[in-house]
């Protein structure tokens, strides 16, 4: 369990195969075998320290592939948070570490009044569950929702998040990791029992959108 609040970045050192390795950007004090690591949003489990305080993780396939960490390249930088500790102050909001959907940023731009805002393709499956001043974890980072459109979302950034995140990297076309609020999911998922009205399949639209923007 986390809180989107990254405490700090690292830079992706290597993946090879299922094995991700990363330099934090700080010292990462008294890591634990076996730990869960937010990595750009994703929970990962800490394998072993290297020489030279490098972090190693094991990326299952599936990871790899719903999530932005199998596209990153060497160099690319990433968002760390260390797991909730009990008695911690829950200053983001739930964060689970299960990434619903990787989508491409569609512009991050400054605007009229000052501030920098970040608009991310909505995926479909994504859309009952964002509200307007609800929550939603960008790469890992705890944000609120400004506006939701038929297929897109907005945010705001403060500075601290522009400079000590790895949203700063961010421009358009760029793979966003993004879990939705999990006080969300229930309550969609209670909604859908009680009227019994149970979703039909469907494709992964952010797959798709993907795959017309050559990710995939």
């Amino acid at each position: 369990m986390f809180t989107g609040l990254v405490e700090m970045t690292g830079v992706l050192v290597n993946l090879h195969g299922e094995h991700l390795t990363l330099r934090p950007s700080k010292p990462f004090a008294d890591p634990q075998y076996g730990e869960s690591v937010a990595v750009n949003g994703c929970c990962l489990t800490l394998e072993r320290e290297l020489p030279g305080g490098t972090l190693e993780f094991f990326t299952l396939a599936e990871t790899q592939r719903r999530t932005n960490l199998g596209r990153l390249k060497p160099g690319s930088l990433l968002n760390i948070e260390r797991a909730l500790r009990v008695g911690d102050r829950l200053g983001g909001h739930i964060v689970s570490g299960h990434i619903d959907a990787a989508a491409p940023v569609l512009d991050y731009r400054k605007m009229p009044d000052g501030d920098f805002e970040l608009r991310v393709a909505l995926p479909e499956l994504l859309a009952p569950e964002l509200v307007e001043k609800g929550s939603i974890a960008i790469d890992g980072v705890s944000l609120t929702v400004i506006e939701v459109g038929g297929d897109f979302f907005t945010v705001r950034l403060i500075p601290v998040t522009r400079s000590d995140t790895a949203l700063v990297e961010r421009t358009p076309g760029s793979l966003v990791n993004l879990e939705g609020d999990v006080i969300g999911k229930y309550v969609r998922r209670q909604f859908e029992l009680r009227s019994g009205r149970m979703p039909e399949p469907k494709s992964d639209i952010t797959m798709d959108t993907l795959r017309e923007a050559g990710f995939l």
